[in-house]
């Protein structure tokens, strides 16, 4: 399938709240990543993700759909040449990939993701 749904990223006002609630809620496998401030969420079959502080000071906790692009550059310039917004421009994850944040014109949010090859 092209494009898929490859990530989901909890940006929380609370992160030990969190951990706690979707531990017990679901067989989740909550993996902290060294040096970061994040965790990664390991689902077994399915889209995994991850949750991290909330990077949007006074914004309340949310979920990030991350979708998966052959061309990161391209697939950004599209998004914006579409009416989208560019929230946060494409961004290195050193060792793992490459993300951007858009806003679709109806105002949900959602992430493009390139993984290293």
């Amino acid at each position: 399938m092209a494009n898929p749904f490859c990530h989901v990223e909890l940006n929380t006002t609370d992160m030990k709240k969190a951990k706690d609630f979707y531990s017990k809620l679901f067989d989740w496998k909550l993996e902290e990543m060294p040096g970061a401030n994040y965790t990664m969420i390991k689902v077994g079959e399915g889209t995994g993700g991850g949750m991290m502080p909330n990077p949007v000071p006074g914004a309340p906790s949310f979920w990030l759909s991350y979708v998966l692009v052959d061309d990161i550059d391209a697939s950004t310039k599209k998004a914006k040449s579409l009416g989208g917004q560019v929230m946060k421009d494409i961004t290195e994850v050193s060792g793992y990939g490459r993300f951007s944040v858009i806003v679709d014109p109806t105002g949900a949010a959602f992430a493009l993701w390139k993984p290293n090859k």
